[in-house]
């Protein structure tokens, strides 16, 4: 069978995938991505194909500590560690400080921006399904492989792989996955989107893992402490220009103050630190005057959104040709019955049937025919 080269998070979905992939004849090489400082104590091993400089992670290099449930943090590279040798295969911790870096800058220029990023995405583009392959082509690999909730099945009337979703539906990740280059598909492999969570747990069980009963990964990997707006303010220093202002109403009128718009996304009604008798949700964020706008859910309420930088995992649908579809707005938010076209720019407009809540700039809008995504882009702003 093939080689393949499979990320390892250190949890028990990419930890059974590594399992699946052996029990399928492939043989696998493990890899944990490092987005912190290598450990001091870490033994450097250079491949001698790639150029990659592999910090091996060690099971004793790390203890655990209290902090969210995010990953790539040291107790989660010894999990992996220690999976892999009890399957045999062998690890490497790949110490992508660097490029992590340009996902860090991006997460903290968005919010600065008004806008809500989405990381995670943005990791599997460039990171997982992007140098994740510089890797697996230094060591001979064919394939790369996740555990990612999703399958790659070949298309029956042209051959052509396409993205589909996971069979667990309320695990389902190819949301997250819209941004891959479209030839990439068939050389990934995504071994568990064929199982339910509970399965994939059983078999973690029945295998003798540690990582059976570990719980999903629910953080930004990055911010280990306290809210993402700290985050934002530790990167930018003392010295960045202020992001505190007002909360204001669709009229102007103010309605209180906060500590820094930052901290805020379309559609948001928890967490905004005001009281005002009745729900009130984020319609705005002005950078500029640094104003929150708030408002009731129906003048949340929008009928469409304009996305830009589309990546499509079909041919290219023709300019200012619509085509009905559904379009899902954010990772844990349901897919809607929608019109979109083509805008020729690398873009497209949506029109949904029923008008939509929280459609938030900087968000991925995911366009999908039933279970199969057919791309998606970045969303600009939403239209009445």
């Amino acid at each position: 069978m093939a080689k393949v080269v499979l990320a390892m998070s250190g949890g028990v979905d990419s930890s059974v995938a590594a399992h699946l992939l052996l029990a399928a004849g492939h043989e696998v090489i493990g890899v944990f991505m490092r987005h912190g400082e290598a450990s001091a104590a870490a033994c450097q091993v250079d491949d001698g194909a790639s150029g990659f400089q592999l910090p091996v992670v060690k099971t004793g290099d790390s203890k655990r500590a209290d902090h969210k449930q995010g990953c790539c943090t040291a107790t989660d590279a010894a999990d992996a560690r220690r999976v892999a040798a009890k399957l045999k295969i062998p690890f490497y911790a790949l110490d992508l400080q660097s490029d992590f870096s340009r996902i860090v800058d991006y997460f903290v220029d968005e919010y600065i921006a008004g806008r809500t990023p989405n990381p995670c995405v943005k990791c599997n583009h460039w990171i997982k399904f992007g140098r994740l392959f510089d890797f697996a082509a230094g060591a001979g690999a064919e394939f790369v492989a996740t555990g990612h909730y999703a399958r790659i099945v070949d298309d029956s009337a042209t051959g052509r792989p396409n993205l589909r979703r996971g069979l667990d539906g309320h695990k389902d990740q190819s949301y997250a996955l819209f941004g891959i280059d479209r030839e990439r598909l068939q050389r990934m492999l995504l071994p568990v989107g064929d199982y339910d969570k509970p399965e994939i747990r059983r078999l973690a069980t029945s295998l003798g893992l540690n990582v059976a009963g570990k719980k999903d990964s629910q953080e930004i990997c990055f911010v280990t402490q306290g809210h993402h707006s700290d985050f934002v303010k530790a990167k930018r220093g003392p010295e960045a220009a202020p992001t505190a202002g007002d909360f204001v109403t669709t009229d102007g009128r103010v309605l209180g103050q906060h500590d820094g718009y930052e901290a805020f996304t379309i559609g948001q009604r928890k967490g905004l630190g005001i009281a005002l008798g009745e729900p009130h949700f984020v319609l705005q964020i002005d950078p500029e005057s640094r104003r929150v706008v708030l408002g009731t859910k129906q003048q949340l309420l929008r009928g469409g959104l304009v996305a830009t930088e589309a990546n499509w995992l079909i041919d290219t649908p023709p300019q200012d040709e619509p085509f009905r579809c559904r379009v899902q707005i954010r990772y844990n938010s349901d897919a809607e019955d929608a019109v979109v076209t083509p805008t020729g720019d690398d873009g497209f407009r949506v029109r949904f049937t029923d008008p939509q809540a929280g459609i938030a700039p900087g968000q991925a809008a995911v366009v999908y025919d039933g279970t199969r995504v057919l791309g998606g882009g970045w969303i600009s702003h939403s239209e009445a």
